[in-house]
């Protein structure tokens, strides 16, 4: 019998950032390696991965990782956990892993162990111990859900999903095989919980078809469309409604024109090329423009059109804009923003609604379809805050599964079965978040954010002087130097007192006979000096530098 270990490095009462690990008797099992983006607050932070110096720690161990689909917050992290560990195996379905290379390139990483499944291939480790992927409905196509199988029995990891019949080909669910598996037997289903306190199925509200032909047929002019590139799903439904009218598309932005291109050329979107226009349509009457709308700065694209920044696109008062997807969490702000902006212009805007429209995700009934269909001994919500995995765990409740075969934990926590069964311990691992800046390697620190608060908030100040190194004598300055701070010319008294008080400091540290300058002792007191004198005189709390050169 085994020891299986199963516990989240991210994902866990948060959006985003998903990374899994199942251990089965040492031998480690990744499902996902996701991303998420840094909030305002967040100064300059591009993005945020978990910690994986668990699994540096444990490369020997590890059998692989498993991408469910090609959304950032599931595979946005692979080309930093590929970084780390270069010759982790990656696992991934064909439409998925021409992401991942993707991602590889840009981060310019040109080898990698890369490993293209197809689903309901098993893919054997040892006679005990394979996975079985199975294809499930997202947005995205050549999604999968993971099935591993153990002697004490499968552990199911579902990744994001819904149950939608009228979605075929490369979006099915194979409900034929996902209760095959269930009749098997599994010991723990990992499911997601975004949507977990809504009522009834996602389905049909996933599907906006309806709603684009009305929207075609109300709006004769130009209609710029905002479009998540990720969403494939909702770029065919674009498609399809525009192939029945006379109307031309332009795809705006390298990045979704290659997106596009790839999956029309893998024969994941079809599409007549010929009603594809170019930048001489833009100003076509009835042309329908498709901007990207990254997740990383939601709306930036339609935000520099509404400024007027634009190079190609300008805005004429018979344009419609057509926000393709609902607001979700964490864009609510930026959301009401940009349609306060959209009326400034006195620009018509359609938008989807939030209670109407739904994401690919999993509601109430999608959830308990899942779980009846597994039958799991054990239930373990993931993928959403703490409050949805609470939902979540409410579903399985009311379909009969006892509180205490239930699991609900954060990063880092371990739910350990011995022998099928769930134990009680109190191991935890780990985990953080790494703060990703550019391109910089690595985490870049909660010291450096706390500085850029501070500068954000406050300003800095510089004080430069020059002192000759045999004689000990002043030679220059202090100068001063601020940025964000104060406005100079209406405060020379400040920036005045400022220099006395620096040159007090210097003078009496310089003048001590028989003895080196001690310049740190110098920083150290025109710093505290200088503290006090500016929050006394401005509340304030600029960072304040001081620059001593010898000559």
């Amino acid at each position: 019998m085994s020891k299986i270990k199963i516990f989240a490095l991210g994902g866990l009462n948060e959006n985003g950032k998903n990374m899994y690990v199942v251990d089965v008797d040492h031998n480690i099992f990744v499902f996902d390696a996701g991303l998420k983006y840094g909030t305002d607050k967040m100064l300059g932070v591009d993005y945020i991965i978990p910690n994986i110096d668990y699994l540096i720690k444990n490369r020997k161990s590890i059998k692989g990782v498993f991408l469910s689909h090609g959304h950032d917050s599931n595979m946005g992290g692979i080309s930093d956990l590929v970084q780390a560990i270069p010759e982790i195996p990656v696992y991934a379905t064909k439409f998925t892993m021409e992401i991942v290379k993707n991602d590889l390139l840009e981060a310019g990483i040109h080898k990698a162990n890369l490993k293209e499944i197809r689903p309901h291939s098993k893919i054997e480790f040892t006679k005990d111990l394979y996975i079985f992927p199975i294809s499930i409905t997202h947005s995205i196509p050549d999604s999968v859900c993971y099935v591993l199988y153990t002697k004490d029995g499968a552990i199911v990891y579902t990744g994001d999903f819904v149950f939608d019949s009228t979605m075929k080909g490369p979006y099915k669910t194979d409900i034929g095989k996902l209760a095959y598996v269930g009749k098997q037997g599994v010991l723990c289903l990992l499911a997601e919980s975004f949507y977990a306190e809504k009522q009834g199925h996602t389905s049909p509200n996933n599907r906006i078809s309806d709603f684009i032909k009305e929207v075609l047929h109300k709006n004769e002019d130009r209609i710029i469309a905002t479009i998540l590139p990720a969403h494939i799903y909702r770029v065919q439904e674009i498609f399809n409604e525009v192939m029945k009218t006379h109307r031309k598309i332009v795809i705006m932005g390298k990045g979704l024109q290659d997106l596009i291109t790839k999956a029309i050329d893998m024969n994941y979107l079809t599409i007549d090329k010929d009603r594809i226009g170019d930048l001489s349509n833009l100003n076509d009457k009835g042309v329908i423009v498709l901007i990207s709308d990254e997740k990383e700065k939601p709306f930036a694209n339609l935000d520099r059109i509404l400024k007027g920044f634009d190079k190609y696109i300008k805005l004429k008062e018979t344009d419609t804009i057509f926000i393709t997807e609902p607001s979700y969490d964490g864009i609510e702000k930026r959301y009401a923003v940009i349609m306060d902006d959209i009326a400034r212009n006195n620009i018509n805007v359609v938008a989807l609604s939030s209670k109407k429209h739904l994401l690919h995700h999993a509601s109430r009934e999608d959830l308990m379809l899942m779980i009846n269909l597994m039958n799991p001994k054990y239930y373990f919500p993931v993928k959403g805050e703490y409050r949805h995995q609470y939902m979540n765990a409410e579903v399985a409740e009311e379909l009969g599964i006892p509180n205490d075969h239930i699991i609900l934990k954060q990063n880092g926590d371990v739910a350990e079965f011995i022998d099928g069964n769930l134990t009680e311990t109190k191991e935890h691992i780990e985990v953080d978040d790494v703060l990703i800046d550019g391109k910089s390697q690595g985490d870049i620190g909660e010291l450096v954010l706390k500085d850029r608060e501070m500068l954000g908030e406050n300003g800095i100040v510089i004080i430069s002087a020059t002192i000759d190194r045999a004689t000990k004598n002043l030679l220059a300055g202090p100068e001063i130097l601020t940025r964000g701070f104060i406005y100079v010319k209406e405060n020379q008294d400040i920036i005045e007192e400022t220099k006395k008080i620096c040159l007090e400091v210097i003078l009496k540290n310089i003048n001590v006979e028989d003895k080196k300058v001690d310049y740190t002792q110098i920083k150290n007191e025109v710093r505290e000096s200088l503290g006090k004198y500016f929050y006394k005189e401005t509340e304030a709390k600029p960072m304040i530098i001081t620059v001593i050169q010898e000559v």
